[in-house]
């Protein structure tokens, strides 16, 4: 099944390209690999938690933030090839969560966008990956993650 066929068995709908709030690219195309911009949990416009996780949200909603941002980023990666059929593997993804210094579970927040990777790409959804915890984020979010992905030749 090809990875455009999947999302839309998978009854996964994306959200507009956010547009970005700064002097940069959503997504830059170098040789084989798409660089995506980092996204946060906005949806159509609206970012959808805003505030710290460990503070105004549970894991649960740190890990439903990430996976908003990897729609984002999915959505980008479409707008940039034309279609998610031309995905290779997903390369690496890097997490940013918006918490508490104490907050313990960084990583698991990021699960969210990565077990979406896994869902969408199955095998080569299987990416490397940084998961930080920071003191904010743009437009106050919750989350945000940035992605390579490796294109087929």
């Amino acid at each position: 099944m090809s990875f455009d066929a999947r999302l839309c068995a998978l009854g996964i709908e994306l959200p507009n390209v956010p547009v970005p709030v700064a002097n940069f690219l959503p997504y830059r195309v170098e040789n084989n690999l798409v660089f995506l911009a980092g996204q946060v949990c906005e949806w159509n416009g609206e970012v959808r938690y805003v505030g710290k996780v460990g503070v105004e949200y549970d894991l649960a909603a740190g890990q439903a933030a990430a996976r908003i941002c990897g729609l984002n980023l999915l959505a980008a990666l479409r707008s940039a090839l034309g279609s998610l059929n031309r995905v290779r593997n997903c390369v690496r993804l890097g997490g940013f969560v918006n918490c508490d210094p104490l907050f313990p579970d960084v990583p698991k927040v990021i699960n969210g966008a990565s077990d979406l990777m896994h869902e969408v790409f199955g095998a080569d959804g299987a990416h490397a990956r940084t998961a930080v915890g920071v003191a904010s984020l743009p437009r106050g979010a919750a989350v945000e993650v940035e992605a390579i992905f490796a294109l087929r030749r």
